[in-house]
Parts: C-alpha cells; structure tokens; sequence
C-alpha cells in the first residue's frame, strides 16, 4: 500500500469561465457528454491519486495519509451504495466535496482538499456527480477503519469553522477580476479543482494553509511544509527558488510530460502529472502557465541566478579536490554533465535548478539517496530512472556531494552536513516506476 504523509501529494472570473473550455460540448440531456466532462474535472481536481491505490480498483480508496497520532484513510468513492457514494444524492455530493462533510453529517479530514474545491462551480460539481454515478464502476471494498484518537471527528468541525472558506466566499474571490479571460481559467483551475496550494503553500500550527488564493497573500504557491519528505518549491516569479526563469511553454511543457529543459517532476509531483495535469487540454495548461507567470514574487528582493564557470573549468582541468567533486564525478557528471547543464529533458540541469537552490536541501538529499523514477507519459512516453545511492554512498559523502552540487556552478545554496542528511535517511519512500504510459482518456 501506497503511504503518503498528510499534507498529501501529488506533485492543482466569470461564469463561462467556470466551465470547462476543453471538455466535451454536453447538451444538457446528454449524459455521455457529461460523463466525459465529468472525467475531465475528475482529471482536473486529481482525484484518483489519492483515491486509488496502486494496483487497485479505480477509486476504491484505502490510500493511507500518516499524522503523528496515526492513519486515515482516502474513502472509496466509487458508486457502490454501501461502502462508496453510491447512495449519495447530489446535494449531499456537493457538501462532501466543497465543504468537507459527509453524507451523515461527519466531517472529513482536509487531506480532501475541500477549502480548494469550495471554488469548484455547480456545473463542474454537477459533471463530476454525474461521471462518479454513470462513468465509474463500483467497487464493494471498505475503507480500512481509524482508530482513536482519530476516529473522533468533531474537532474537525471545529477546524471547519476557523480556516475551511464557504462555498459562497470562494465563489466570490473566484470571480475577482483578472487582466484576461485565460489568467481567469487559470487562477479557476490552479486555486480550485487543481488544488496546488495543498501542497505548494506554507502551512500554519493547525496544518492549514496559511493562504487559500493568490488574492490574500504573496504567501500562496511560495513554497510548502515537507510531503514523504520532498519540499514542493514556490511556483511564484521568485528568482532562483521559483518559476522566475520559466517560460510560459516551459511550465506547460512540465505539466503535459513531467519534464521540460529546465527540470523534471519527482515525488508527489510525478503523481500530480501522470493522475492529472498531462490529461488537460493544451488551452487549459496554457491558462495555468500563464497565472503562474502572472504571480509576483514572494521574495522580491532575490537576485537572478547568474551561472559561474569556476566548477565547471577546474573538473575540465582534472581539479576534484573541492569538497564533493570526486563523488560528483564518479556518480554524477555522465548524466548532469561537468558543467551542470544535464541533457535535458532525459537528464535535468543542475545548474540554475530551483530545487538545488532550495533554503531546505531535503528534496535534493532524497534524490541522492532514494532516487527517482520519472514514468512516461502520454506525450512523452520515455521512462528515466535515476539510481538510488543511499546504499553506495555514506551520509558523509552524500553530504558531500549535495554541498557540491548546491554550491557550483552559481547556485551558491548552503552546505549540507553529515548528520542532516542521516536524520533524513529512509524518510521518503523509494520512487516507484510505472510499467507503461498512462494514456490519454
């Protein structure tokens, strides 16, 4: 079983705008059209990353999400009338999924990212209903019970009340005027269905998002608190830590394959991707790279990163007495190159690359250790595999080589020491690889 730590992975104006550009044209009476926009807004919200288990029936829950104090479980959504929504009418649908309160009246857990899907517009609500209830095949599976304290659900209506917004404020922010219809769609799809405030916004002592929108707060998309131990980094125009240096087709081209000349996904990212953003519409992750590029800075004061040849000339010379280089070039420079550079989009750039450059190495050592596994995707369906090196190296030389790598090449990030990166050791799980692309529905 899949374990992903809470809060979870993978790694998402006006009215019409509400409605799904690049679905299916549905009549109201046509209940395949609708089935078929409602698998778009499912693919949209990336529903079936937490509700679907590796190797598992679609949407039949049992995902474990860990907190301090034990599990919970991702419901079965599947329509079967005893263990899934099947006897849900769609009112009470609704409430699950953009107020976070269940059929009987229980409240959820906000690992369901009901404060984003506040946003979510009746008719995307109604197609999803509509997709669940007709498009998906139900599956008698229970959910694995909670145990206390956990199974106690009225603190979380407490939680509810003091950082969930109502549907009827979040439907007014998302009507708060933008400078184009596509910034509009994009804002729509990031802050709602897309939810990538859930991981990629800084968290407050109750574990709640500090910020729902980017009309708050700078704050929002800056960065979040550690999923099965990788940082999600700011997707704001911040230099050297965020998109600032991304191009419009950059950012789409990530989102449609998982890689993109200036990186590649990892972690619940590789997720986020294959589960949900590679199945958008081409008008859809264009609307989303450009919200993205419209987000100010949450540091506005950093500086571009400017590359430095220093590192790269002394490996050139056969110089490897810096601290790290021998195990980058032993381990490292095949694939990332003595310069850095990679061979994009196979291998990323190290050079210039906002994890690299991240305040918090964790994402980094995680990659040395545990390695990472890139799956194909539909428009890109070569797989990459990056070795693990947790078990070849020891904590003082992945210490090393990360403070190498950090440091060279211009990215003048902050060392790493030995006991940092043991306290990190087996933290993550090891990346899993699919066995073939996940197509296109």
């Amino acid at each position: 079983m899949k374990i992903r730590a809470f809060p979870f992975a993978a790694a998402l104006g006006a009215a019409a705008l509400l409605l799904l550009a690049s679905a299916p044209h549905a009549r109201a009476d046509d209940t395949g059209d609708l089935v078929a926009r409602g698998r778009y807004v499912a693919e949209a919200s990336d529903c079936s990353a937490c509700h679907t288990v590796k190797g598992g029936r679609p949407f039949a829950g049992g995902l474990a999400f860990r907190l301090p104090f034990g599990s919970i479980y991702a419901p079965n959504i599947s329509p079967d009338p005893i263990h899934g929504i099947g006897a849900y009418s769609e009112a009470a649908f609704s409430r699950a999924v953009r107020e976070g309160v269940r059929r009987d009246g229980a409240s959820l857990y906000p690992a369901m990212p009901f404060p984003s899907y506040a946003r979510m517009s009746d008719s995307d609500i109604h197609a999803l209903f509509t997709y669940f209830m007709k498009g998906v095949q139900p599956v008698a599976s229970a959910t694995p019970a909670i145990s206390w304290p956990l199974s106690m659900r009225w603190p979380m209506s407490l939680w509810r009340a003091a950082f969930a917004p109502s549907v009827q404020s979040a439907q007014k922010d998302v009507a708060r005027p933008f400078p184009d219809s596509a910034i509009a769609r994009g804002a729509y799809l990031v802050e709602g269905p897309g939810h990538c405030g859930a991981c990629h916004s800084p968290r407050g002592i109750a574990l709640q998002e500090k910020t729902l929108s980017a009309s708050s707060s700078t704050l929002f998309l800056s960065g979040g608190a550690p999923v099965d131990g990788f940082v999600p980094t700011s997707l704001r125009q911040d230099q050297r830590t965020g998109l600032a240096s991304w191009s419009e087709d950059d950012i789409v081209t990530f989102l449609a394959t998982g890689r993109n000349r200036k990186g590649e996904a990892f972690g619940g990212m590789t997720d986020a991707i294959s589960h949900g953003t590679q199945h958008l519409s081409d008008a859809d992750l264009h609307a989303i790279a450009r919200y993205l590029r419209f987000l100010g800075p949450n540091d506005p004061k950093a500086t571009a990163w400017q590359y430095d040849p220093a590192a790269a000339t002394s490996l050139r010379q056969g110089n490897a007495t810096a601290r790290g280089a021998k195990v980058y070039v032993d381990h490292c420079a095949a694939c990332h190159r003595t310069d850095g550079a990679g061979y994009a989009p196979a291998f990323p750039p190290l050079a210039g690359n906002p994890v690299v450059m991240s305040d918090k190495p964790d994402s980094l050592v995680h990659v040395v250790q545990s390695g990472a596994a890139l799956p194909g995707m539909a428009r890109a369906p070569s797989a990459f595999v990056m070795p693990a090196y947790g078990q070849r190296l020891s904590a003082e030389q992945i210490a090393d080589v990360v403070t190498f790598i950090r440091g060279a090449w211009g990215n003048n990030a902050s060392p790493v020491d030995a006991t940092s990166v043991a306290s990190l050791q087996h933290s993550a799980p090891p990346p899993v690889l699919s066995e073939k692309p996940v197509p296109l529905n």
